[in-house]
């Protein structure tokens, strides 16, 4: 490859129309259909389809075991959205040759063949119904084999739910289950009883009320297939815990569904992650980038490596980084705005740190049309600060980091060759500090969306509440992550 090619540079005003529109959700909804139909007109396939209301309507799998609510709350869901909600028995009430057929089968008690029920789903989710106002599906499909067999006729779910609870509070639930005979509703003697005095009145138990014994063996089946069926939806899965109260279930499983349908969430993630010295960003950010294949960007690590090349860019950058003085902020954007515009960040998405350090740096960036989707604060005290950055040093020798709390030197003789980096020397952190809070309350009410994450806590916990405000499609899970060969990096 000829080496003088310069890197292919995409306007980042593409990418922000793109997900103001919704272009990528829609491609991709196009070319699924397209592989699934497979239409022998492909071009007026993809006509109708846009001319339709039916691009993006909810398809939602709702699972869990017996008595963890997801009949209750897919009704909810439902009466939200605005979806048809389908269960196993309202399949069979379609007087068709198909349900009539299945209904032979148990009114035998015998099990309706796999390739029948198959076929009875496709029917009903081919209506128009359900074409226009898009489904819930109920305790569908109980197997991994059923859920593929679903895939290979069309039926592609867009999220799926599984609602969990330990076997002790679902066995309680089942002996104290109650139905409303009007409405078919169901409550609990204590989880969910009804507000109305009216309807608390005309509940009854239910007709075949099942033993201790017989629910614990409906359980064991469930946990059998549980397992398989969630690593086929494990690409768009959120598994939500039951044991709670059933409106904050419901609020849990409504929010999810809403945020992805409503493409809530950017399709190429831009992270940009503030705080004090000390905070943490430098770890943080490159656990982000392990997982979630981001590009990593550090702006002072690309300040250094653009000054190390024979650029006309770097030439200029050089003397201030070698005299220790700041890069004019025209230069610094010059720099990050070229590395965030190149294919790799344009098509993966980038993770940013050390820039912006004040408002007019933000401004900067945002006129530059880079916006950052996810913005986080990793706040700590400065008395925490002090004590990460002033008490780490290096062993010369091996290059091993030490820290004087957190991981002492195993011996004498290593203590004594420790080396402590000048900029750690605490006056120095202290007029960081110092400048970081002066700048904080601007950058704060310029991104006002911006999430703030406690950095006193164990790096990996720091992770996960990060991890849980990145929602949307997620990206490419790559191998565990490596905290101890990021932790070098972690004062910054």
């Amino acid at each position: 490859m000829d080496a003088t090619v310069k890197p292919v540079r995409i306007p980042p005003e593409i990418a922000t129309y793109a997900e103001k529109h919704e272009i990528f959700e829609l491609i991709q909804t196009l070319v699924k259909n397209l592989v699934i139909d497979k239409p022998a007109d492909p071009i007026q396939y993809l006509i109708t389809i846009l001319k339709s209301d039916s691009v993006d309507v909810p398809k939602v799998v709702l699972l869990g075991p017996p008595a963890s609510g997801k009949s209750t709350v897919a009704k909810k869901l439902c009466e939200h959205i605005g979806a048809i909600h389908i269960t196993s028995s309202n399949i069979l009430k379609n007087d068709t040759d198909l349900t009539r057929a299945a209904l032979q089968y148990r009114d035998k008690n015998q099990v309706i063949p796999k390739d029948l029920w198959i076929k009875l789903i496709q029917q009903r989710l081919s209506r128009p119904d359900c074409i226009r106002l898009g489904w819930v599906l109920d305790s569908i499909p109980k197997t991994r084999e059923e859920a593929l067999c679903l895939q290979e006729v069309g039926i592609a779910p867009e999220h799926a739910v599984i609602l969990q609870a330990t076997d002790a509070v679902l066995i309680e639930r089942s002996l104290g289950k109650r139905i409303d005979p009007v409405t078919g509703d169901v409550y609990h003697m204590t989880f969910m009883w009804p507000e109305s005095a009216e309807v608390a009145q005309r509940l009854q138990r239910p007709q075949h009320l099942m033993t201790e014994n017989e629910i614990t063996r409906q359980l064991q089946t469930y946990h059998r297939d549980i397992h398989a069926l969630q690593h086929t939806y494990n690409s768009f899965l959120k598994i939500i815990n039951a044991d709670q109260p059933h409106v904050d279930v419901f609020n849990q499983v409504l929010s999810y569904v809403l945020s992805r349908h409503r493409s809530a969430a950017p399709s190429t993630p831009r992270i940009l992650l503030l705080g004090p010295p000390g905070s943490g960003k430098s770890l943080q950010a490159g656990l982000i980038s392990q997982k979630y294949n981001v590009v990593n960007i550090c702006c002072g690590e690309l300040l250094k490596a653009v000054a190390a090349d024979e650029s006309s860019m770097g030439e200029l950058i050089k003397p201030f980084l070698e005299s220790g003085q700041q890069v004019p902020d025209n230069m610094v954007l010059r720099v990050l705005t070229e590395r965030l515009s190149r294919l790799d960040c344009t098509t993966h998405g980038w993770v940013l740190h050390g820039f912006p350090r004040d408002l007019e740096q933000a401004e900067g960036l945002q006129e530059s049309n880079f916006s950052p989707s996810r913005v986080f604060f990793l706040e700590m005290s400065d008395e925490v600060a002090l004590e990460r950055l002033t008490l780490r040093s290096v062993d010369p020798v091996t290059g091993e980091r030490y820290h004087s709390l957190y991981k002492p030197a195993p011996s004498a003789k290593v203590q004594a060759r420790l080396q402590y980096n000048p900029q750690d020397f605490e006056y120095k952190i202290q007029k960081k500090l110092k400048e970081y809070r002066s700048h904080v309350s601007a950058l704060q009410a310029f991104y006002p969306q911006a999430v703030w994450v406690s950095a006193d806590q164990v790096p990996h916990t720091v992770f996960e509440c990060l991890e849980s405000r990145l929602v949307g499609r997620p990206p490419k899970v790559l191998p565990e992550l490596n905290i101890q060969a990021l932790s070098s990096s972690s004062g910054q």
